[in-house]
């Protein structure tokens, strides 16, 4: 939305306005600094401005308006191009995982304690709330009555970090019907500070370390832009950030000599630990009633298609922690892909399996290439946790509440076969510039690229394990997790 861009020196520029890089502007602004927010998508202004797309601020299914269009495989891995990032047109899930699974990180400042009190700001920030009974539409009404009759506890816990398994309506980041993002949780409180300058629409090539700054090479407008600053922050997201690393000279010098791009940090890491929760579905075909049932809800307004969720523990289970989420799918409209069918997706939490993310050209056009390994690890873990969800999804579908309302099944996924055909992804992929303790990680503990010392990183990509949870509120709480770090080190030079 910025035209007149700030040509001095800024303190600190923020690459990416998504989850986390919203935060991390505006707690640098609200402390004094000069900031450039810069964003490779559109900025629509605030909340209250008017001129959002209705898909992005619909809260009943997910937006695929601004879409980056990163592919791997027969895959799609959708990832907004917008202010907000993510937050701005994912499903609304509002989850912070277990406690063991920041604990088990085993980083300084991340133990679920220490993350605790970071999540109570964002929960707030975030709006998140709780479905209301009168709320559950036809369909996941039923699931919560078959949840019962299958002997699960029912409680709606995604945000406590010490809940295990249950089943309930979920917690969602939703201000009345309208999906609340990071622009208008954080952004939107500081736009009228005269030391933030938002840059949107503009796509980052690569960035240089020199003496006391960096420099950012960028196209806006078709273009050449380039911004200087005391430190840089990378928050272009799981993707993003490796691939401007990789553009920088920061990753393996063999990928790096192979496109003819200098070295200026051995990092062969970047880009690795790509990982996701793999993904598959149970279906059913709706039967006429409670299609009815469906579509008057949807004339009378408010019908997201997803209000329910599930958290269970499989027979191979490490800790004796939920390792599933199973979560109802049911169409808000009748032009949506779901209409006359209901999903019950079944998603591994745990994940065994790594993939990676290397640029092919240091063009920052050409997309990168993308494999996930979904079902990759040897061990066959992500593939048996997700066979025997499945087999739950069905026991599901098999209860009296579900049963009557549901005809036939259209997908084969209980067999190991039908589950390698069918895998996808939960939208939450993370790790490629992951934090650790040893010489070799790319990030240590407090988000700092090692090899440099003007350059931080703040997104998932950062997260050594994912979570057992959706990665949106957990993005958002590294952000102000980064912010943190940020102003205790600018404090102390």
């Amino acid at each position: 939305m910025t035209d007149k861009i700030n040509s001095n020196h800024y303190d600190l520029i923020v690459v990416g306005g998504g989850s986390a890089g919203c935060v991390v502007a505006a707690k640098l602004v609200d402390a004094g600094f000069n900031i450039a927010l810069v964003e490779a998508g559109p900025d629509y202004g605030t909340f209250d401005h008017g001129s959002w797309p209705s898909d992005l601020t619909d809260a009943t299914e997910i937006a695929d308006s601004h879409d980056w269009g990163y592919q791997g495989g027969r895959w799609v891995f959708q990832r907004a191009r917008v202010l907000g990032g993510c937050s701005s047109h994912n499903g609304c899930i509002a989850a912070v995982g277990h406690r063991r699974d920041y604990d088990d990180w085993e980083l300084p400042g991340w133990s679920g304690n220490e993350v605790e009190p970071l999540f109570s700001r964002v929960l707030n920030a975030m709006k998140v709330r709780t479905y209301q009974d009168q709320e559950a539409g036809p369909f996941h009404a039923k699931c919560i009555e078959a949840a019962q009759q299958l002997g699960w506890r029912i409680a709606s816990d995604l945000c406590d970090l010490d809940a295990n398994a249950g089943f309930g309506l979920e917690t969602v980041n939703i201000a009345g019907t309208t999906r609340w993002n990071s622009a208008f949780a954080y952004i939107d409180p500081v736009r009228q500070n005269d030391r933030l300058t938002i840059i949107d629409n503009a796509l980052v090539h690569h960035f240089h370390e020199h003496g006391d700054s960096v420099s950012l090479a960028c196209s806006r407008n078709d273009q050449s832009l380039t911004l200087t600053g005391s430190h840089l922050v990378l928050s272009a997201g799981v993707y993003g950030s490796a691939e401007i690393m990789q553009r920088s000279g920061v990753a393996d010098p063999e990928l790096l000599e192979q496109l003819d791009i200098p070295v200026r940090v051995p990092s062969t890491k970047v880009g690795t630990n790509l990982h996701d929760h793999p993904m598959v579905h149970a279906d059913r075909r709706v039967g006429p009633e409670l299609q009815t049932y469906l579509d008057e809800a949807s004339q009378r307004g408010f019908l997201p298609e997803e209000q329910t969720l599930g958290k269970a523990v499989s027979s191979i289970a490490e800790d004796g922690l939920f390792d599933l989420h199973l979560f109802p799918v049911c169409a808000s409209t009748q032009t949506s892909r779901l209409f006359g069918r209901v999903h019950i997706e079944v998603a591994c939490m745990t994940p065994k399996s790594r993939g990676s993310l290397k640029i092919n050209s240091a063009d920052p056009t050409v997309l990168p290439l993308i494999e996930h390994n979904y079902l990759g690890d040897e061990a066959g873990h992500d593939l048996a946790v997700l066979k025997e969800g499945v087999a739950m999804a069905n026991d599901l579908f098999e209860q009296p509440a579900l049963k009557a309302a549901l005809r036939e099944s259209l997908t084969d996924t209980r067999s190991e076969a039908g589950i390698r055909q069918h895998v996808e992804h939960y939208y939450h992929p993370v790790g490629t510039c992951a934090m650790g303790p040893a010489d070799d990680d790319v990030c240590d503990a407090r988000g700092r690229v090692r090899g440099l010392q003007h350059v931080s990183i703040a997104d998932a990509s950062l997260m050594p394990q994912i979570p057992r949870a959706n990665t949106n509120l957990p993005s958002v709480m590294i952000g102000e997790r980064i912010a943190g770090f940020l102003l205790d080190d600018l404090a102390s030079v």
